[in-house]
């Protein structure tokens, strides 16, 4: 098998690295080419990768590349890691809103709308030379953020794509945990859109059968749960739900803007972060993940990697939680949106499982929140002020024509060099 990591050069990457050794059985990988566009990184990354390959007796071939072609060709799976702008962009993301009294946020509100704009056109790119490529049954799996927004730009254009995101593994162990079994005992009623989801069941299946552990779970860890999402306690007794921790950005907006306001963005703490992790993987004694990589972010991105792509590509058939076509499951969003819920995963492509209906706060938030996607998807693609100032003004984050139109010029002006069409 050849897989392809597209953004390669993240500092992330040895995370993946670490898990393809650990799984090697269920992801027989020959060859894993890392495609990036910064040469150090790639060295550094690169070298990394193969020592801990090499300390873990893997037998699998690493190529790193700037050459996305080469790195693509014949690929059976290409994953997709890209931050279009990197850190810096990410800092402008998390602060530019602040000047219309809106959060700043990587994937959520205007600054997920400014990520948008400038990784729909680069993703496709790299898409279009998949296509051209790799083998003809070649699966994209998606982990760019926004995660639904740019796996819906590729399903838009016939990919073979699939989006991926670690918040439903997360909770998965997190409730494993608390409950004392093993995570994969746990299945998800999980629901939504990317980065905007709860929580809704917790089926454990043992030898008495299948039953709803969530309930108990409230009952008796509510507080700590609370706790761990930043959202009152009172708020999920009255949902009966656990919403992810980026429903904080609706629910307690202006306490987290507060919050922001003055205080050093995530993009800082992750550069500080990154920083030393290059260190780290420039000693050439270094041949294991570091501890310092869990500060980075992306808790058990490499298991959610390992079991999507071993599914795609050996049709197991077991249950995954993936970004993919609505098709009716949400019979209140178009067929093609994007929505987050347990699926099907096979090598014929990735099916979603019923889902109960919703109550009407939950299926509010998720249209408005969709129609706002919509939007962003059809300004990334064919640019526009007008498309820009419309997208602003449908998300329920900023919702003000005022603050849609400075908000429109802010993103334009931060973001010029990497928008072919406000150039």
């Amino acid at each position: 098998m050849k897989l392809a990591v597209v953004g390669g050069g993240s500092t992330y990457t040895p995370e993946l690295i670490d898990g393809f050794a650990r799984m090697r059985d269920l992801l027989p990988i020959e060859e894993l080419w890392l495609v990036d566009t910064d040469p150090d990184r790639l060295r550094l990354v690169g070298g990394m990768s193969e020592r801990m390959f090499r300390a873990a007796g893997h037998s699998g071939r690493i190529v790193a590349t700037d050459d996305l072609v080469a790195g693509v060709s014949d690929a059976d799976a290409v994953l997709i890691q890209l931050r279009v702008g990197g850190q810096a962009a990410r800092h402008g993301d998390e602060t530019f809103p602040h000047e219309c009294g809106c959060i700043g946020q990587e994937t959520t509100g205007p600054g997920g709308f400014a990520k948008a704009l400038r990784t729909v056109p680069v993703v496709l790119r790299v898409a279009e030379a998949v296509r051209a490529h790799a083998k003809p049954d070649a699966w994209i799996v998606d982990f760019t953020n926004p995660v639904g927004i740019v796996t819906r730009a590729l399903l838009q254009e016939g990919h073979r794509a699939v989006g991926l995101c670690n918040v439903a593994i997360g909770f998965q162990r997190r409730f494993a945990s608390l409950l004392g079994v093993d995570h994969t005992a746990i299945t998800l009623g999980h629901v939504g859109l990317n980065h905007l989801t709860w929580e809704r069941a917790a089926f454990v299946t043992d030898e008495s059968g299948t039953h709803d552990a969530l309930p108990g779970l409230l009952a008796t860890h509510l507080d700590q749960l609370a706790e761990e999402i930043e959202l009152p306690a009172s708020l999920i007794s009255l949902l009966g739900t656990v919403p992810s921790y980026y429903l904080r950005y609706y629910y307690a907006h202006d306490a987290v803007l507060r919050e922001q306001l003055g205080a050093p963005t995530r993009a800082q703490a992750v550069q500080e972060v990154e920083r030393a992790l290059l260190e780290l993987y420039a000693d050439p004694a270094v041949d294991t993940k570091p501890d310092a990589l869990a500060k980075r972010g992306g808790a058990f991105y490499s298991e959610a990697a390992v079991d999507l792509i071993a599914s795609l590509t050996s049709n197991r058939r077991d249950t995954q939680i993936v970004n993919l076509r609505n098709n009716g499951v949400l019979p209140f969003l178009p067929d093609d949106h994007v929505i987050e819920v347990p699926a099907v995963v096979g090598a014929d492509g990735v099916t979603a499982l019923p889902v109960e209906p919703l109550p009407a706060d939950l299926a509010g938030l998720i249209s408005h929140v969709a129609g706002y996607e919509r939007l962003a998807l059809d300004a990334a693609v064919h640019g526009g002020r007008d498309r820009v100032v419309r997208t602003l003004l449908a998300h329920p984050l900023v919702g003000q024509y005022d603050k849609a139109e400075k908000l429109a010029d802010l993103l334009i002006a931060r973001n010029r060099d990497h928008l072919a069409w406000a150039r």
